[in-house]
Formats: structure tokens, sequence, C-alpha cells
């Protein structure tokens, strides 16, 4: 038998599970997803909007492959911190070992105020609003009139909906009780998405773009000057290096709120304001916390990047968030290239000085950095999943624990297995009904060992 671990239970992690299930060379496999958290899914549970439901149920197909008889879910395991199990001894314990631990830190914008009070990543308002029990009781200040979001991708506009989008449409998600009381208190009337480049280069999918303009309550609006200013406005056809369809469809639907122009002074509701040609270059204080964010005026420039005017424009904000990108974070005991910020590797192979490290594989984010989208892991995974096949009469000569969970009990950690997180389930559609929702989250470490708990007795 070839015993394998997968480090990571989210796309990238369960993919390499499923890819090793398929293959058909090494017919007896054992496959154990280890994960920090007593909860799979990873980014589709803790990452996924509230409100993309459909995306979401990408949970069912992860699902079909964790309740394969040849994998077993060990849940509340971390890998490389101080509280968990160092690869070393992890290797001790498998034939191999995938590492499939993504990219959990966010970007930062490296300017003066970054650090003020109201200042944050979008990651950890998107852990807050998706109950991840690391979130805790985070104070954003929602009850500013003005927030500005920086980044113009699909996290940015997710956010941006979160906050624009009325807590009764919220209420039908697991949104946690905590979070969906304090959006449903939540003053911002104004939530501005500012990217320092034009339209045409910014990140996000049509279909994202499209929904912030089916929010009820709320309006798109962006500046004619500055969409005209992108040199795709007149003929995306041309422009470059960039799917011309897709280019074509968001000048598109922003040429459309950009003819719509302003909505009347006073009028209710929110307004969402997208931005272009801005660089953030500091976060302005006032009584001790953030009070808006100065940008730079940019223009493009001949070689497709953008160039500083010399013009300055402030925003006036109590709220800011970050969604500027990922980066992978090292995990003690494993190779890392702090620029690129993955683990060194060839074809999924973990390399140490350019030497393969035995038994050690990585696939997902911290392989190939935060690009792509959720399928994007499966090619990724297969891969990974045919260089450790290659690999399979070498690994199977290294030595392996006949019961790894024993183990790492006698090691005093305490695995949550998948009844357990049925468990977790179970109690999430219990504490729904008694809200009168769908499930809700339990959105902290207790709560969710508690119920864990209840489920292995």
């Amino acid at each position: 038998m070839l015993s394998v671990a997968v480090v990571g239970s989210g796309p990238s992690g369960v993919y390499t599970a499923q890819a090793l299930l398929r293959q058909s060379l090494v017919p007896d496999v054992r496959v154990h997803v280890l994960d920090r958290l007593p909860t799979p899914y990873g980014l589709v549970r803790y990452g996924v909007a509230p409100d993309h439901e459909k995306i979401k149920s990408l949970q069912n197909g992860l699902r079909a492959v964790l309740e394969d008889d040849r994998v077993t879910f060990v849940g509340n395991v971390g890998v490389g911190g101080p509280d968990g199990v160092s690869p070393a001894r992890l290797a001790e314990l498998y034939h191999a070992v995938v590492y499939c631990v993504g990219a959990s830190a966010d970007r930062r914008l490296a300017v003066p105020g970054e650090g003020l009070p109201g200042s944050y990543s979008a990651t950890r308002f998107v852990s807050w609003y998706s109950a991840h029990p690391d979130a805790g009781a985070d104070p954003f200040v929602l009850d500013a009139r003005s927030a500005v979001v920086i980044g113009v991708g699909n996290v940015a506009v997710d956010v941006a909906r979160i906050l624009a989008r009325g807590a009764d449409e919220l209420r039908a998600t697991d949104v946690p009780s905590a979070a969906l009381g304090a959006l449903e208190e939540s003053r911002v009337r104004d939530v501005h998405i500012v990217g320092r480049r034009g339209p045409s280069q910014a990140r996000f999918t049509t279909k994202e773009l499209r929904e912030l303009g089916a929010l009820p309550g709320a309006r798109v609006v962006v500046d004619p000057a500055e969409l005209a200013l992108d040199p795709a406005y007149a003929a995306p056809e041309g422009l470059p290096g960039v799917p011309p369809a897709v280019v074509r469809r968001n000048l598109e639907v922003l040429r459309g709120w950009s003819a719509a122009g302003e909505p009347a002074a006073g009028g209710a509701g929110r307004r969402i304001r997208l931005r272009f040609f801005l660089r953030p270059v500091e976060l302005l204080e006032r009584d001790g916390r953030v009070a808006g964010v100065r940008f730079a005026r940019t223009a493009p420039d001949a070689g497709g990047g953008v160039r500083d005017t010399g013009a300055y424009e402030d925003i006036a904000a109590r709220l800011v968030l970050r969604a500027v990108g990922y980066r992978g974070v090292e995990l003690p005991g494993l190779p890392f290239d702090a620029v690129r910020g993955t683990v060194p590797h060839a074809a999924g192979r973990v390399l140490r000085d350019g030497v393969p490290v035995p038994g050690a594989y990585v696939a997902g984010w911290i392989k190939r950095g935060p690009t792509g989208v959720i399928g994007s892991n499966r090619s990724c995974a297969k891969e990974t999943v045919a260089s450790l096949l290659a690999d399979a009469g070498e690994l199977r000569g290294r030595a392996a624990a006949d019961d790894p969970l024993a183990v790492l009990r006698e090691w005093g950690l305490r695995p949550v297995e998948w009844s357990g997180w049925l468990s977790i389930e179970r109690a999430e559609a219990e504490l729904g009904r008694s809200l009168g929702r769908g499930p809700v989250k339990i959105p902290d470490w207790p709560g969710l060992l508690g119920a864990a708990r209840d489920g292995e007795r």
C-alpha cells in the first residue's frame, strides 16, 4: 500500500486526492487529507462569498472525494506551526506528503498609514463574514458612511458587493449571526472600488462585474472621463495580450453605467463607484484612525503600464480594505522562495537547493502562486500526482506508520475525523433552524470543536 498525506482540504488538496484515486498505476493507495481546521473545503467554505451559492455548491464534488473509502479526513491537525506537526515528523508517518496549503497572506500596499485603525485586508473582512474561526469579532468600521476598496479583482468586487447588499438579502445565506447583525446596522452608503490602472487591465470577470448592477437598492457609478482614458475604450479588439472578448464585455458593462450618470443627490440607497487610474500613496489620519486615502492620478504610458501625472485626489473613508492579491506563507521545515511566495519545485517535487526532497510534493497556490480559478487546481494536481506516481517505487521503500492517526494522538493531537465534521454540519443546521434561517456557520473554535466532539462520542 502507498500511504499519502495531503496537507490542505481546499480544492487543490481534494483534487490531489481525487487524482490519486483515479489513477491505475498504483491501485493500493491510501490518502489522509489533513487540515489545520476541523472543517473541510478551504476557500470554498471560507473564501467564496455567501451569496455565491452556485460556486459554494462545489462543496458537493469535494465531498464525494472525501467520503471515498480510501480517503480519511483528518481535521484539527496543523502542520509546520508551533502547535502542529513539523514536516520532518509528518514524513515519518507517510510514504509521501503533498502540501496544498495555499497562499494565506495578503499583499500589502506599503504606503504610510496602512496600519491605522480602520484599514484592513480584504482577506480579513472575507474571513469575518465567512465565519473563519481565526477571524474573531473584528471591529470593522461599519458606521462609516464611505468605504474604499483598493484593487479591481473579483475579491474587491465581492467585498464591495457585501458592503452594498442589504442584510435582508444575506439572511438566507450562512453568514454568522454577529456579522449579519453588524451588516444590518451598517451605515456605509458609498463604496469606492479603486484601481491604479484602467478597466481593460482589471482582473474582475464580467459575471462578477454585472452582479454589482443587479443589487437592489444600489447604483453603480463610472466616471466617463476615466473610462475614455483607457486605450482599449475606442478599439478593444486591438488590445495586445488581453482576451479581446473579456475586455469588450467588461467595457460594455462599464459604458452602460457611465451613460447612466450620477444618481440624484440625496437619493436613497447605496452607491458603488468604480474608479480607475488612481494609485494609493497614503492613508490619511484623523482622530487616531483612517480618514481617507490619497491617490496619485495615473495615465496610460507607451509600454502598456501607467505613469504618474503629478495630480492627486483624496477620497474620504473611515473604512479601507486592500484587495491587491494573496501571498504564500513559509511553512517551517520546507524550502521557500520568499520573492515568489512559493515552495521551489520541479513538476510538483519539492526542491531544496535544486535537489528533490524525498517524499515531499506541492500542489495549488503554494506551488504556482495565487493564479487561476478554482478549476485551475485540477491540472496542477494532476501534474504533481504524475510525479508522485513516477516515484512510487522509491517511495514504497520509505518507512510509514501503520496507523498515522494513532501516532498523531500519541503526540498529543486530537484529530477531527469525518464523523466530527458531519456533527458540525448538523449543529450548524440546528443553529440556523433556531434563528429561522438555513444552516448558519459556527464562527469560533470552541463551538466547532465542541460540535465535532459531540459527534465522536
